[in-house]
């Protein structure tokens, strides 16, 4: 058997691609400087306790109810309360791998020691995560400003034994998963149950893991615009260094390098350079500012990784314990708005991604612009071919539009006016993803559409990547000459169109 890769956190250092790791299966484990982090900032909370020092979220209610000073004797209820209380999500739950991404970055988050709970509760989640026992929480229900209280707390209550989870494939109560995996569940001391609750984790897990898979459309997209442009018998020329040299955007610059090497030693460019046989001077701006744009798109996708990974590795309960300074400061680290507008800017990026791929494809199946048989069909008329394919990625584009709208301007207050601005960052989080999974399909469409437009221009043949390529879709989708059902087709380049995507 192959041994898992194990991952180590620390509170400081964990990364996107290794909480990609920990989604698909790999362990994990505390550092012994984390241990002793997390252990100085209890002591100080023991202590606080002791003196009998009322301190928001150790011994008072919580939001609206923090006025409510709580007897010494009812803490641990009071814990449980809160966990119960706000388990209130709605609507269907997230997947598997999500789930072990909040999982892992909530005991990141823990793991940097500035919440104050006991190193049991970091190794239980630890536990979970390493024995395969997930909650099961529901997509909906967090708007982003005290973290994502309620996802979190379905996370929670499975901590301490109470609501459901899937272990090895079966859903089943909370208790009898931590039962079947042997892991005891936690009994939630002052502090605890808040220190499980506040933060950001689900934005961070379901933003992160739709990041990567943008990323890598990003990437597959470069490949999906040179067949168009090699279909289309369209000119690099736009592509040139020099061009991309002065106005230096790193993104534009590696789309446009990708570019020219996807298309190197093609000999459909070499057939049209001559003037004399094609008189274009220039290419329409879907295929001539491919660099501009998907370049933005990687620049866009940048930024908000750069967040993404600041805030999986930041402190983001509330109150926060600084044992060294000797205080328990309330703030607002808790809220979202750094990832809400991220990733608000990253769906707008990627509807746009499906928006270029989507004129390309138009140009692919008009006869009036690409100098191929009507709707790539040999025989048009008798058959429609690839246009209702078009028409596919229109509908796809037309809801991307509406999710694109940011939901980081809206504003709705919560718990008694006590938490009157918030984020809507999960929301944010779950729109991008959605555009995501439906650039995913545009670019196949493309990737289709790209295809059977070489086929019209054989012996004629692309360089050897974009060769390499078209034999990849040919395995999945043969080349059409009457009219067939295309949405399997569809579906079955999705999966090339991310492998496509990988560096």
């Amino acid at each position: 058997m192959t041994q898992k890769p194990t991952i180590e956190i620390d509170g400081a250092s964990l990364t996107l691609d290794q909480t990609a790791a920990v989604a698909d299966g790999a362990e994990v484990r505390l550092a012994e400087g984390a241990r002793e982090r997390i252990e100085q900032a209890r002591q100080f909370v023991e202590t606080i306790l002791a003196r009998g020092q009322v301190v928001y979220g150790v011994n008072t209610g919580f939001g609206g109810l923090a006025d409510v000073t709580i007897p010494r004797h009812k803490l641990q209820e009071l814990q449980v309360n809160l966990v119960r209380s706000h388990s209130c999500g709605v609507g269907e739950p997230l997947s598997e791998r999500i789930v072990r991404a909040m999982m892992l970055q909530r005991a990141n988050v823990l793991a940097k020691g500035y919440s104050g709970c006991r190193v049991t509760v970091v190794e239980t989640l630890i536990k979970m995560l390493n024995a395969g026992v997930h909650p099961v929480i529901p997509s909906r229900g967090s708007v982003g400003a005290s973290g994502d209280l309620a996802p979190l707390a379905h996370l929670a209550q499975v901590v301490i034994g109470e609501g459901e989870a899937v272990h090895h494939g079966q859903q089943v109560a909370g208790s009898d998963a931590m039962r079947r995996a042997g892991i005891e569940p936690v009994v939630l001391e002052a502090k605890e149950g808040l220190a499980l609750l506040n933060g950001t984790q689900a934005m961070t897990a379901v933003g992160g893991l739709g990041l990567l898979a943008a990323e890598r459309l990003a990437n597959a997209a470069d490949v999906t615009g040179a067949m168009s442009l090699e279909a289309l018998k369209g000119t690099p020329a736009a592509f040139d260094p020099k061009i991309q040299a002065v106005r230096p955007h790193p993104g534009q610059m590696k789309s446009a390098q990708r570019l020219r090497e996807l298309i190197e030693a093609s000999a459909i460019r070499e057939s049209h350079r001559d003037h004399a046989i094609d008189p274009r001077v220039q290419d329409a701006y879907s295929l001539r500012c491919m660099p501009q744009v998907h370049g933005a798109v990687r620049d866009a996708l940048a930024h908000a990784r750069g967040i993404l990974e600041i805030e999986i590795n930041s402190a983001t309960d509330n109150p926060l314990i600084f044992a060294e300074a000797g205080e328990i400061l309330s703030g607002g680290n808790f809220h979202g708005e750094p990832l809400a507008l991220a990733l608000d800017y990253a769906a707008v990026a990627m509807a746009d991604l499906g928006t270029i791929s989507e004129r390309r494809v138009e140009r692919l199946v008009n006869p009036d612009l690409s100098g191929l048989p009507a709707f790539l069909s040999p025989d048009p008329g008798m058959n429609s071919g690839m246009m209702i394919a078009q028409v596919a990625a229109v509908s796809l584009i037309a809801e991307n539009n509406v999710l694109a709208h940011p939901a980081s301007v809206t504003n709705l207050p919560t718990s008694a006016n006590k938490e009157d601005h918030v984020s809507m960052g999960m929301t944010s989080a779950l729109k991008f993803v959605h555009v995501v999974k439906n650039v995913e399909m545009i670019l196949a469409i493309e990737l289709m559409c790209a295809a059977q437009g070489l086929e019209f221009l054989k012996p004629l043949e692309p360089g050897p990547r974009l060769a390499a390529v078209y034999s990849s879709v040919r395995e999945r989708v043969p080349a059409l000459d009457r009219d067939t059902a295309l949405s399997g087709y569809i579906e079955s380049l999705v999966p090339l169109v991310r492998e496509l995507g990988e560096e």
